[in-house]
């Protein structure tokens, strides 16, 4: 399946463990669309939010986030993984 990054911008800074929460929100809902939810990473003084998921299609990535707790990505780009 396609590897996407998604980029997600909250104003004011964001704090890793309200991100935390969403990903388990996110791993809760993303077997119901072929998702995988593999990691984040959390820039919190920008706040910005970078994900890493295995999905079928954008759309469905951007589904289980807006399912699962509603802060669907600004950005969403198929990546390869490098060695």
């Amino acid at each position: 399946m396609p590897l996407y990054m998604d980029i997600h911008t909250v104003g004011g800074g964001v704090v890793v463990d309200d991100v935390a929460k969403a990903h388990m929100a996110d791993l809760r809902t993303q077997s119901q669309y072929d998702v995988r939810y593999l990691r984040y990473w959390v820039d919190e003084a920008r706040g910005k939010i970078f994900c890493l998921v295995d999905a079928p299609s954008p759309d469905a990535a951007a589904t289980v986030h807006r399912e699962a707790h509603g802060l669907v990505a600004e950005e969403i780009y198929a990546v390869r993984e490098g060695t």
